[in-house]
């Protein structure tokens, strides 16, 4: 099938002032699409505007929900005019890549070396000529030699790439204009990773279907025209709405609509209804050494390190076009290689410590990992649990860049890459340590509430386990919730029904439990946060991080029972734990 190759306007030598920022940035829950105004309030650029500047950050962390980010910007004329790296970086340029071919849009994407990057002063006038930085100094014109990162997916053959026959056929046409067009895709980044080949993959896990704007919907609903389907089994990640309630819950039918119909058009090509950010508690998990494509950040982490299933830290967009395809990059953490520890992370378990513990140690291990694979020891004897590792996993993948982490005498690969570091006499990793006075500098980072009032109880981010509502129920019973204080508990459809089957929801909703399914906190807006509800409460990492910046409200950050009491006392009771003091 011949496909017409997009005519691009690329502004291709933009000029404007830099926007410079040393600390990555997740554009999903960092940057409002809307507008362009940075949100996250734990970053250095909060309150600053990207539209229009020449965004210079390392490479974006946090959400596979960039990509989409970017591309809403692009498709508002909301974007940067252009972006600047000093790593590499895969998110952020699969949105403008999918921009480019979808929409006829995209922006210059420029690479400089870190030594470079470091003398970039924010607020200069500055100009992309081709592969060079033109810099306005004091001194005069600074020349910064750079390259330019090619994202035209029409232009070659792919020849560099050792392709299957099926490969081959997916690539002229033979399935259809939208496998072609996803091969192509697919491809174009595997040029990226510096990948030789693809791999077949048994599953995929989308992210895509939130939505963070029309051109997310008009891009979902255009693969469903071009005859998409997805040839393995696939899953779909939590949507922006419940489904099922959002009409109920006075959400603007402006908003709840399109949300509602990505889930349709990626449900259309095939996918599974799942709607859950934690694929792991589905019955179709993957095994250990599993080649999969997940999207959804805290499930990649997830997926990787505590299952041993093999994904990168695959984009929105990216992970529909390798489900259509069915083929992967062979790259990065699908390579045994490329799953080996870069980073040594001391740690001890404090004595008596709550299930605070495990997603505020998560939260600041990834601080320190950045774009490393962090070997987390001295925690053989703590014993988490599968929920414990499931709040690690989402927090570390809120602020770190990577798509996995070991902890040793814990993870199913810790000793395995422990005794490959060990036989290789030239292996000298990094060690860095993580005391509890580190721990409480990120504890008072993600409790931004400044009084103990509390209005909303906010659970189930990722999705609860069926573990952890049974938790609930038993810090529940006999106790009353306060009239003045809500609590919500987001989850999965999957594991609601089976919380229905053991008959433990009638009893949390007696106490005064709501519970939304198919959607997730970090999507949640008003009417579903009451307009009253001006101050927060959660036991996720993850959240306590993006939700001031997402609902412009503060919030506490505490263990489970933390929660619940403030429920019942209509208040924050315990400021700092004993664990945390001592």
């Amino acid at each position: 099938m011949h496909i017409d190759t997009p005519t691009t306007q690329l502004a291709t030598n933009p000029s404007g002032q830099l926007l410079v920022s040393d600390t990555p940035i997740s554009f999903w829950g960092g940057i409002d699409p809307a507008n362009g105004d940075v949100i996250d309030e734990h970053h250095p650029l909060s309150g600053e505007n990207v539209t229009s500047r020449l965004l210079a950050i390392p490479g974006s962390r946090g959400s596979c929900s960039g990509s989409s980010v970017l591309l809403e910007l692009l498709d508002c004329d909301k974007s940067p005019a252009a972006l600047i790296f000093s790593e590499a970086e895969e998110i952020l340029v699969l949105g403008a890549l999918i921009a480019s071919v979808m929409f006829d849009k995209s922006l210059p994407l420029l690479r400089i070396k870190s030594e470079d990057f470091k003398t970039l002063v924010n607020g200069a006038d500055a100009q992309i000529d081709n592969d060079l930085l033109r810099v306005s100094t004091q001194n005069g014109e600074q020349l910064i030699a750079g390259q330019r990162i090619h994202i035209d997916v029409f232009d070659d053959q792919f020849n560099d790439i050792n392709l299957s026959d099926e490969d081959r056929r997916l690539l002229s046409g033979e399935y259809g204009k939208a496998a072609e067009v996803s091969m192509r895709i697919v491809l174009r980044m595997a040029q990226l990773q510096s990948a030789t080949h693809l791999i077949d993959i048994t599953q995929a896990h989308i992210d895509g279907c939130v939505y963070n704007g029309l051109s997310n919907l008009k891009f979902a609903e255009r693969l469903v025209e071009w005859g998409a389907t997805v040839r393995v089994p696939t899953t779909l990640n939590a949507l922006s709405v419940d489904q099922q309630q959002w009409r109920g819950q006075g959400i603007d039918p402006e908003f709840g609509e399109p949300a509602s119909a990505v889930g349709d058009a990626y449900v259309a090509m095939g996918a599974r209804n799942s709607f859950t950010c934690a694929p792991y508690l589905l019955n179709s998990a993957p095994e250990t050494g599993e080649q999969i494509v997940w999207a959804e950040s805290n499930a990649v982490a997830y997926a990787n390190s505590v299952l041993g299933a093999k994904t990168q830290k695959y984009p929105d967009f990216l992970d529909i076009c390798i489900a259509l395809t069915g083929r992967a990059p062979a790259s990065g953490t699908h390579l045994d290689q490329g799953r080996l520890p870069t980073l040594f992370i001391d740690t001890e378990f404090p004595e008596q410590a709550d299930d605070s513990y495990w997603p505020l140690l998560g939260y600041h291990v990834g601080l320190l990992a950045e774009n490393s694979i962090p070997l987390v020891r001295g925690l053989s004897s703590a014993q988490p649990s599968t929920d414990d590792l499931k709040a690690f996993s989402a927090a570390f993948a809120t602020t770190s860049s990577v798509p996995m982490f070991h902890m040793a005498g814990v993870t199913p690969e810790a000793a395995h890459v422990s005794q490959q570091l060990a036989s290789d006499e030239h292996s000298t990793l990094p060690v860095k340590t993580i005391t509890i006075d580190d721990l409480r500098t990120s504890w008072h980072s993600l409790n931004t509430a400044q009084t103990n009032q509390v209005d909303m109880v906010c659970l189930g981010n990722p999705h609860f386990s069926h573990t952890e509502v049974k938790a609930l129920k038993r810090l529940c019973d006999s106790r009353a919730k306060s009239p003045d204080v809500d609590i919500v508990v987001t989850l999965g459809r999957d594991i609601y029904q089976q919380c229905l089957d053991d008959a433990i929801i009638g009893s949390l909703k007696e106490f005064g439990v709501q519970f939304v399914m198919d959607t997730c906190w970090c999507m949640l807006q008003e009417p579903v946060i009451p307009k009253t509800g001006s101050v927060l409460m959660t036991n996720s990492g993850k959240y306590a991080h993006y939700g001031p910046g997402l609902v412009k409200r503060p919030i506490h950050f505490g263990s489970l029972k933390d929660c619940v009491d403030a429920a019942c006392n209509g208040s924050r009771i315990q400021q700092t734990p004993a664990w945390l003091t001592s």
